[in-house]
């Protein structure tokens, strides 16, 4: 039983990180934004924390489920989500942020921001996970 709260608890800690984590860090980029008088809302930010946080949830759970089937795939696989947030970026965000033919630096930190924290909590709790007994799963 004890073995069975380790893995609800790396699920839950991902959870809770996640979705506490981007809302701090959307309210601290706002907040820079703000402060330096530049336009808080452009460059499609709240899309970019929503879709790379519902990414990062969805990749999660696809290798939280398949740990035990496909152990020595989800590196894998863990690339593919990664080519997917890629692909999310470059059909959601590229073509209004290029419209112009210039990425500006506030668009690519709208994106980007948001990206490497959603990967930085997802990959520590997928290593959270790795590492937890199989005898526990």
């Amino acid at each position: 039983m004890k073995k069975k709260n380790s893995t609800l608890k790396v699920v839950v800690n991902f959870f809770a990180q996640l979705i506490i984590g981007l809302l701090l860090v959307f309210y601290m980029h706002t907040y820079v934004l703000e402060t330096k008088n530049l336009p808080v809302y452009d460059a499609k930010i709240v899309l970019a924390y929503i879709v790379n946080g519902l990414l990062a949830i969805t990749i999660f759970l696809i290798l939280f489920f398949l740990r035990k089937k496909q152990r020595d795939q989800l590196g894998f696989l863990f690339m593919f989500g990664s080519f997917l947030k890629f692909t999310a970026f470059f059909i959601l965000f590229y073509p209004s942020y290029n419209a112009d033919n210039d990425t500006s630096r506030l668009e690519f930190m709208a994106f980007f921001i948001p990206y490497v924290y959603s990967l930085l909590i997802e990959t520590l709790a997928l290593i959270k996970l790795l590492n937890l007994p199989e005898k526990s799963e």
